[in-house]
């Protein structure tokens, strides 16, 4: 009896790792394996047209010494993430408790608005803002008919990197998903509560909508934070990094060398770079998080 007891849980385990293995292959061959062989890579000279040579740390020291681009890439692609996702978060945040007000038909409001974040990412959004904010574009147009001159939002080095994260703000609906859940978790009784206790609207807001929330916050900024720097679509297709380098993203300058000049070993060593220090903004936001993230325990 024991061993059939046996006999059947192992049948169970393989059934499981059946049904999970899927999952574990598409991990070892489309995950891990380029991670670890994109490591190997960045420590050789691999240009996908001649054998693979080992050079130490050649590619990292001509990164940091001769690759002015490099510098220019990293400090533009920071601008973005500090202007991006703040912007983003806010938004998704304040149509988050717009829809989570009780209101007739608001499970379909909530899905018109989840409805950019399936398509804001794409090819064919990308090439649309292009046209909406060129020079002679729709929105042009429309402030030519308030008497407002007009702006060079893709041809003026000044405003070109704030137009390109507009496109990343309109993708909120991940992230507002996320804060109208933290909404709907937040205890009905506190808000009652304080009601009896004569606290105002924006009272309630700062006492406790916002610290129940801060958990998501956290959650949301890392999450926004690591897909902002590896943003590549919007810069690449509306305006290929310019004007003057001035939207030329980390992303694009990693694609430029692996796929334009063939430096794939170059391009690994950038990528890798761009892993420690996504990594160290996510270590400084979660060490920042131990003075405003409330916890439900009392911890912090």
């Amino acid at each position: 009896m024991k061993g059939h007891r046996m006999g059947e849980r192992k049948r169970r385990q393989y059934i499981g790792l059946l049904y999970i293995s899927p999952w574990l292959l598409g991990f070892l061959i489309f995950q891990l394996y380029p991670f670890v062989s994109s490591f190997v890579y960045s420590f050789t000279n691999y240009n996908m047209t001649s054998n693979i040579k080992f050079v130490g740390l050649k590619n990292y020291i001509e990164i940091f010494t001769k690759d002015s681009q490099f510098y220019n890439s990293l400090k533009v692609t920071i601008f973005y993430v500090l202007m991006a996702v703040p912007m983003k978060l806010v938004f998704a945040f304040f149509i988050a408790m717009i829809l989570n007000i009780r209101i007739k038909y608001v499970n379909y409001y909530r899905t018109i608005y989840y409805l950019p974040s399936i398509l804001g990412g794409s090819v064919a959004v990308s090439v649309l803002w292009r046209f909406l904010f060129a020079d002679n574009g729709l929105i042009n147009e429309i402030l030519s008919s308030f008497g407002v001159h007009k702006i060079g939002w893709l041809s003026s080095p000044k405003i070109a990197l704030f137009t390109i994260s507009l496109l990343t703000v309109w993708q909120f609906g991940s992230s507002m998903v996320i804060f109208l859940a933290g909404l709907k978790q937040i205890p009905k009784e506190l808000y009652e509560a304080a009601t009896v206790d004569g606290i105002s609207k924006p009272g309630m807001f700062f006492r406790i909508t916002l610290p129940l929330l801060t958990p998501i916050i956290l959650f949301n900024l890392v999450m926004q934070m690591i897909i902002a720097f590896q943003e590549f679509t919007a810069s690449f297709v509306i305006t290929s990094g310019g004007p003057m380098k001035s939207t030329y993203l980390y992303a694009m300058k990693l694609y430029d060398e692996g796929f334009l000049f063939m430096k794939m070993g170059y391009a690994s060593a950038l990528s890798w770079i761009l892993f420690i220090v996504i990594m160290i903004f996510t270590a400084l936001i979660f060490k920042s998080s131990e003075y405003w993230t409330y916890y439900e325990d009392g911890g912090k």
